[in-house]
């Protein structure tokens, strides 16, 4: 399994034009479905000898898409399959996933940098008032800081304390995840105090890392395809110190999902919510209600479980998808949402009409809260020497002015429309959640929360994974959940680009047995991006 770039829910959909002219997208993405089916392939598999997880290119993900993966690969080891990790070095990442693995190999010139969540970000204030520009903030929550940089240089109290909260929180899942899988590693002192360990270790971090529990085994690419030729064979190219393979793609692709039982729909909703249509990657309101309303017609699945990973987006898409979802409920379908590492803002009002919701620890969710931002330039271009003027026959003609500011009248409807799209959605909350309304707002506020935080305050029912979900709703359906299986309500893909995702994964796979590459440029790259994403997002 070579994991080179990202781990991800669903995909960003590859231009035509890039396959065709050979160029690498900027980051290749590894569904984490399709190595969710190859473990669980491989795990039942005579041919399969073991299960090499390629970490050298490997630049993360979700915290909570790697836990899934993790259980995975522990079900995998359960029925009997050694499990080898490789990478040159490993972040909190690469090592949350290696941690799961029978044997973690490490390069004796690399290291296991572990982190933990955090970082800055930039606040555009102090710029934005040398340039003369007025942000007009409309906003309901002490917590949506995705407005603060525009009217702050630094964090506010409420939102350092969210923040902060949220990256404890975390980094708690973090280590329990990894501290269960690898119990016999002295993690909390290697993070502590690594001076002194390494220091002890002769300044070597790799054999740091090696005293410590953190890996089990130092050698270069070489020697670790050499331990893996001996337990699967060499290579039948007979390539040096190769071994036999099949690269995640092929082996998928070769093992379809499951084709009999009681279909349970399962709906995606990945990325930025957005109106119209969209390719996946992005959840278009139009392409995921249409895709849902389909299948409702066929009247073939049973129940729903509904997978989101969105940090949120259009308020008017959300509400298309989650009007999709209503409808499945009014067909008397039962409805089970499985958050994955994002489900926050418009993510969690898609959420409302699950009859249970289930997360990971990790989960990133809530920011119940509404915000609009927008600039002027009034002040810009007087530092230019420019105005504006004209006229108007109502208080709203031409609004919004950016020119010359918005009009008190403007603001007022903007500050009420954003008001009243926050008391439907904590309507929405309280009715789901069979929650007071008070309390609601309590937690509200655009507040984003963990998910281990988020079971606690009655924002989710339990922790799971799609599996477990799609178990969930064949129970609410009545069937025995050993006799369903998941239906998912996708997109096809057109033959045309059929033939040209075959032919990239063909060239993709060339060389997977002894690639190598630079994973040091990548780490340096890393800055605990998703968590600052899901803040920016919130």
């Amino acid at each position: 399994i070579d994991l080179s770039g990202t781990l991800v829910e669903q995909p960003a959909e590859t231009d035509t034009l890039t396959i065709l002219t050979g160029n690498k997208p900027v980051s290749h993405e590894t569904r984490l479905r399709d190595v969710e089916r190859g473990l669980q392939a491989a795990a039942t598999s005579t041919s399969v000898k073991a299960i090499v997880l390629d970490l050298d290119s490997f630049l993360g993900g979700e915290q909570a898409v790697i836990a899934a993966a993790g259980k995975a690969i522990d079900k995998a080891r359960a029925a009997g399959k050694p499990v080898f990790a490789y990478a040159t070095g490993y972040s909190d990442d690469g090592y949350q996933l290696a941690a799961h693995a029978t044997e973690i190999w490490l390069n004796p010139f690399g290291a296991v940098i572990l982190t933990g969540p955090g970082g800055s970000r930039l606040y555009y204030k102090g710029l934005m008032d040398k340039l003369g520009i007025t942000a007009k903030i409309y906003r309901v929550g002490s917590f949506k800081s995705a407005v603060e940089p525009f009217t702050r240089t630094d964090q506010s109290p409420e939102a350092r304390d969210a923040n902060q909260s949220l990256a404890n929180a975390m980094w708690a899942s973090w280590r329990a995840d990894v501290g269960k899988a690898r119990p016999r590693a002295k993690i909390s002192g290697y993070i502590a105090q690594p001076g002194p360990l390494i220091a002890a270790a002769g300044g070597r971090m790799s054999q740091a890392a090696l005293e410590a529990g953190l890996v089990d085994k130092l050698g270069d690419r070489s020697a670790f395809n050499s331990r893996i030729a001996a337990i699967a064979g060499d290579s039948s190219d007979g390539g040096l110190n190769d071994f036999q393979a099949i690269p995640l793609e092929r082996w998928a692709d070769s093992h379809p999902e499951k084709s009999s039982g009681t279909p349970i729909g399962v709906l995606t909703v990945a990325g930025e919510i957005v109106d119209g249509e969209a390719p996946p990657g992005e959840a278009g309101g139009t392409t995921i209600s249409n895709l849902l309303l389909d299948e409702l017609a066929r009247k073939r699945i049973k129940a729903l479980v509904v997978r989101v990973d969105s940090p949120g987006g259009s308020v008017i898409a959300s509400e298309q998808i989650r009007s999709a979802i209503l409808q499945a409920k009014g067909l008397g379908l039962p409805v089970v949402v499985s958050m994955g590492g994002l489900a926050a803002s418009g993510g969690y009002w898609i959420s409302t009409p699950a009859d249970r919701i289930l997360a990971d620890p990790a989960t990133i969710t809530g920011s119940i809260g509404v915000f609009g931002i927008l600039p002027t330039f009034q002040g810009s271009l007087a530092k230019l020497g420019l105005s504006a003027d004209g006229v108007k026959t109502t208080p709203l003609s031409g609004e919004p002015d950016v020119f010359r500011g918005t009009s008190p009248q403007f603001d007022a409807l903007m500050q009420g429309s954003i008001e009243d799209v926050y008391r439907r959605f904590t309507t929405m909350v309280a009715q789901s959640r069979k929650l007071p309304i008070a309390r609601v707002r309590e937690i509200a506020e655009g507040h984003v929360w963990a998910g281990s935080t988020a079971r606690q305050i009655g924002l989710v029912d339990g922790f799971g994974t799609v599996d477990d979900a799609v178990a969930e709703a064949a129970k609410l359906a009545k069937l025995d959940p050993a006799s369903v299986r998941p239906l998912y309500i996708e997109q096809p893909l057109s033959p045309w680009r059929q033939m040209l995702k075959s032919w990239a994964d063909t060239n993709e796979g060339e060389g997977d047995s002894a690639r190598a590459s630079d994973p040091w440029a990548n780490l340096s790259g890393r800055s605990e991006r998703l968590l600052v994403r899901a803040l920016a997002d919130a």
